[in-house]
């Protein structure tokens, strides 16, 4: 591991991945000072405020926005790729948080509860070109096959520590205060600005320069200066010999992929993969942790340490699956995070029901929501980006980070928006869906999915075939 490679994915993954961890989570603790906001502006301006109904609805999609948002913006990865580049698209990318922040940071000034849907809106609309499209292809292409599990869930780990970050920052003795919930929202214009500063100093990805721009002196200077050494030319002819198999293969659409007949199981993978990583239930734990929290009886006074705590272990929990991936395996660290997030909420469920007639099932309830944030990061958080880079060839890997980003925001929309209501509706039980989703997954995973560890690109595509 060169300085290069590990400097580079240390800075796209704080300055992209960071963000979209830390958005997920930053609507949990001012909940009540926005929620406060929407209804002193709506009775300013209509004269009486919100009915608790409507109320619920627009604070969930306020939530909720940020994961449509976020649909748009995998929608253009394959364009912006191709035009721009992986480093490109990064840097031009990354003034739509600058835009998002001071939409969010200003809207109470200028009492506008728009502003905050609409900030929220953009800086999903670059995690979805950036964070889960963008960073895990640019990484995906540049590390050498023995490092490409490690460095693909580098991100993943800051995902957490976003989440981390935005836990810490919501405590009351920092930004949750009721005055401070602006700042908090638009604070995430600090990394995306080092990110904007230093990105230019990195070059292309090696891959795209030979592969589909056919520059191949461009590709052996960027390549040799991610692995540090002079010779690099068993990884050029390694190159060579995929862009001579894609002659005669352009770089294929959306449409045209899910056509193919020859890449079926691997474009199904990453529908069920991707699909399952955000119906497992992750987005309802993240968003509404506090809620959660509250019903299993924690006291509210002790409920944003709780939450940090359970902060604190995601990104231990990201470090381990980062340090083993490459030892263990894909298949071991997702097939095990599937079935811990299914057992775990099944046994939520159980804790809720069983709460007022045995009182300490509130601790279990905890127990059991550590559990799913520990599995998801140990490997489901990270491992379905790589999966989407290491399971398809140059011509089809942009369109399946298409398809899958669709179906992961599509999904995250889906669970941001309907949880509330299906929590009031189903109670505990609604847990039981989520247990389902991950264990199905994890079967197919186990049925379908090959391993894939230090396996060159074609040497997959081989074994699918």
């Amino acid at each position: 591991l060169t300085l290069p490679l590990l400097s580079v994915t240390l800075l796209v993954s704080f300055g992209s991945s960071t963000l979209y961890g830390y958005n997920l989570a930053v609507v949990n603790s001012p909940a009540v000072h926005i929620k406060a906001f929407y209804n002193t502006t709506w009775t300013q301006r209509y004269g009486h405020g919100l009915a608790p109904g409507p109320l619920t609805l627009l604070y969930s999609l306020t939530v909720s926005i940020f994961a449509l948002g976020g649909l748009v913006g995998s929608l253009l990865v394959g364009v912006l790729v191709d035009r721009y580049g992986r480093n490109g698209t990064l840097s031009r990318s990354t003034f739509l948080v600058l835009l998002a922040g001071g939409l969010m940071g200003f809207s109470r000034k200028l009492g506008s509860l728009e502003m905050v849907i609409i900030g929220r809106s953009i800086t999903g609309l670059h995690s979805g070109r950036c964070c889960l499209g963008v960073v895990p292809l640019y990484l995906g292409e540049i590390a050498p096959k023995n490092l490409r599990g490690f460095l693909g869930l580098v991100p993943s780990i800051f995902i957490c520590l976003g989440v981390f970050f935005a836990q810490v920052l919501g405590l009351p003795e920092l930004l949750g205060k009721d005055r401070f919930w602006p700042l908090f929202l638009s604070i995430v214009v600090i990394p995306a600005s080092l990110q904007l500063l230093l990105l230019h100093c990195y070059p292309e990805s090696p891959r795209y320069l030979l592969i589909e721009r056919n520059d191949v002196c461009g590709a052996t200077k960027a390549l040799r200066w991610f692995l540090g050494t002079p010779d690099v030319q068993d990884v050029i002819e390694e190159m060579k010999k995929e862009q001579q198999s894609l002659s005669s293969v352009k770089m294929v659409s959306v449409w045209q992929l899910l056509r193919d007949r020859s890449v079926r199981w691997q474009t199904l993978s990453v529908v069920v993969v991707n699909a399952g990583m955000q119906l497992s239930g992750i987005d309802a734990i993240w968003f509404y942790t506090n809620t959660i929290f509250k019903n299993a009886g924690i006291p509210v006074s002790q409920i944003p340490y709780t939450t940090v705590g359970t902060g604190a272990i995601e990104v231990v929990s990201g470090l381990i699956g980062c340090f083993t991936i490459e030892k263990l395996g894909r298949r071991p660290l997702i097939i095990t995070g599937f079935c811990t997030m299914g057992i775990c909420s099944a046994g939520i469920t159980v804790s809720l029901l069983m709460q007022i007639t045995v009182p300490w099932m509130r601790y279990v309830a905890v127990t059991c929501v550590i559990g799913i944030i520990a599995g998801f990061c140990m490997g489901p958080a990270g491992v379905p980006f790589l999966m989407t880079a290491e399971l398809f060839t140059q011509s089809h890997r942009p369109a399946a980070y298409i398809v899958g980003g669709s179906l992961n925001w599509l999904c995250n929309f889906t669970v941001g928006f309907i949880f509330p209501f299906l929590q009031m509706s189903t109670g505990a039980f609604c847990y039981l869906v989520f247990c389902g989703v991950c264990l199905m997954v994890a079967l197919y995973i186990y049925l379908i999915i090959p391993e894939t560890k230090n396996k060159t690109f074609m040497e997959i595509s081989r074994v699918f075939a």
